[in-house]
């Protein structure tokens, strides 16, 4: 029997339904989530072009290929118009030009635009002004890919202190201005990539810019070199969000919540262990979120508690255990096995701590991506696995479940 089927509660994200996330066990129904979100949003879908869902359809999402996982985000606005209409006079095209409709984008329609340099010893760009809070970070991203020319560029201003130079040939950052708070390349197939960066506004008014490179952001172009675009996208955060599409007005997307998974019986266990494999994003909203089993309230838990690069282990009758070795938006395991005298924390394969317990927490009836209420600090990420079991897994077991 391998560990997977030895789970008492085990959600690896594939079934659901409207308002529902199915576990794989048990498999009566009783470790199935609720799940909700008010409007459309997008996803990954298993042929990997994005698409829409509708209201209360959970995101399973396939971005990257592999095996799926279950998308949990944070409201947020696509400040843009026109998001895929470059053409648009929405859009300011300065020494460049752009034809619509020209290939199949990676929402796989006839809507990705070609954007052609010119003959001028200039930079090459499309380009929005767009209004902002000063003190506040925002992400800029847009789907790219190579044409004749195998480079391109996204800044929040004109100087390349403001810019990233992407390379669409082999799907990495080149280079990054040292205005900008991070930046990120990832590959969505067929040679496209999206293209992102965070910054920190210094003013109230940027002009968010894409533009053709080749070996510099001021060349002399050809008039006949050309990449093709897709989906632009500025939002108020810490990190880039999956695509929101706009037209006419700018778009809000709300929040996912999952919560809700199991019921006293299913967790009614006297040691246990609970493991989350998951990507947790940027900076959280509000500076942290939650991934809980409790009985609802502030009185028995076991909680893992993510903020900025690092993960807090907190359980009932011990002070708080912090994981700091945490890089934000990537892959990480961990998991607690507790019982009476002894709790033990595994992080991406090692043993990180040992404590012993004062207090067991009784009466746990439910596992909620957020806090034990389930009502705020909703946890924002990938989540790949996550289990409950009824037993403590030996440091062996433990060990093989969180090594990456």
């Amino acid at each position: 029997m391998s560990l997977a089927d030895d789970a008492k509660l085990l959600l690896i994200p594939t079934g659901y339904k409207t308002s529902k996330v199915y576990s794989v066990f048990p498999t009566d129904g009783d470790g199935d989530f609720t799940y909700t979100r008010s409007g459309n949003a997008s996803r990954v879908n298993p042929g990997g072009l994005i698409e829409t869902v509708s209201d209360n359809i959970p995101r399973i999402d396939h971005t990257g290929g592999g095996c799926p996982t279950l998308l949990l985000e944070p409201q947020r606005t696509n400040l843009f118009q026109r998001s895929e209409e470059f053409e648009n006079s929405y859009w300011t095209k300065a020494r460049a030009s752009v034809t619509a409709n020209q290939i199949i984008a990676p929402a796989g329609q006839l809507t990705a635009d070609k954007f052609f340099d010119s003959t001028d010893n200039n930079s090459h760009l499309v380009y929005r002004s767009m209004s902002v809070t000063n003190g506040q970070k925002y992400s800029f991203s847009c789907f790219i890919k190579k044409g004749t020319l195998t480079k391109a560029f996204l800044a929040f201003n004109s100087s390349t202190a403001q810019s990233v130079i992407y390379d669409l040939e082999n799907g990495i950052v080149e280079s990054e201005g040292f205005n900008i708070d991070s930046s990120k390349i990832e590959n969505y197939g067929n040679d496209w990539f999206k293209c992102s960066f965070t910054h920190t506004a210094t003013a109230s008014t940027f002009l968010y810019r894409i533009g053709t490179y080749n070996g510099g952001i001021t060349y002399t172009g050809t008039g006949t070199d050309f990449i093709y675009i897709f989906g632009a996208q500025v939002e108020q955060g810490s990190y880039p969000t999956s695509y929101i599409k706009t037209t006419t007005g700018q778009v809000t997307r709300q929040k996912d919540q999952c919560f809700n998974g199991g019921d006293i019986d299913l967790f009614d266990i006297t040691e246990g262990t609970f493991f989350v494999d998951a990507n947790n994003f940027g900076e959280p909203l509000n500076g942290y979120n939650m991934i809980t089993i409790s009985d609802g309230s502030g009185s028995n838990y076991v909680r893992y508690i993510y903020e900025s690069s690092r993960i807090r282990v907190s359980v009932l009758g011990l002070g708080d255990y912090f994981i700091t070795s945490v890089n934000d938006n990537e892959r990480n395991k961990v998991a607690t096995t507790f019982k009476e005298n002894e709790m033990k924390v595994f992080f991406n394969g090692s043993l990180v701590h040992t404590d012993t317990l004062g207090v067991l927490p009784t009466n746990m009836d439910r596992l909620n991506f957020a806090s034990q209420s389930g009502t705020s600090r909703h946890f924002e990420g990938k989540v790949y696995d996550t289990r409950v079991y009824d037993r403590v897994l030996t440091e062996a077991e433990a060990i093989e479940l969180t090594t990456l």
